[in-house]
């Protein structure tokens, strides 16, 4: 139901839920909020690589001497591997996109895309510049590290 609705629509009644529960300018209030944002993507990522593997491959592992664990980490992991690292990638995006809760759900423990958006408003235009290559590098750093996962997804060989 995130998806269904816009953010803007939901962040008042989310807010004062948020208020009454005591879970306001809190890390575990935005982290809750972040989850349930980022969490339909993943749960639709992961659900169609589990369901896209074939059951035989588990079932041949079994035959030749595997354990349910032994099969799930030799031959299914290996499989789903990219399409995980993908799902984490979406949701690290969507996480660190997210300024619209970020910003009104807290006050002293900002996240920094917040921080930076509300307190660079009134700053230079290359203070933003800089604000904005700063938003930027750590989604980088992620995309550069979790890089071979995402070239075997797609076929690509490693260079």
């Amino acid at each position: 139901m995130t998806r269904a609705f816009p953010l803007p629509l939901l962040a008042l009644p989310l807010t004062v839920v948020f208020i009454r529960i005591g879970l306001d300018d809190t890390l575990i209030g935005l982290a809750l909020v972040h989850t349930m944002l980022a969490l339909p993507f993943a749960v639709l990522i992961t659900y169609s690589l589990f369901s896209g593997v074939p059951v035989e491959l588990e079932e041949a592992a079994w035959t030749l001497g595997c354990t349910r664990f032994q099969a799930f980490r030799k031959v299914i992991l290996p499989l789903i591997l990219p399409g995980i690292t993908a799902s984490a990638i979406f949701a690290f995006v969507i996480s660190w996109n997210e300024v619209f809760a970020a910003s009104i759900l807290t006050i002293t423990n900002q996240t920094l895309p917040a921080f930076l958006l509300t307190g660079l408003e009134q700053s230079p235009l290359h203070l933003k510049f800089a604000g904005g290559f700063v938003l930027v590098v750590p989604a980088l750093f992620f995309i550069f590290a979790v890089r071979k996962y995402l070239f075997a997804m797609w076929g690509i060989a490693n260079r």
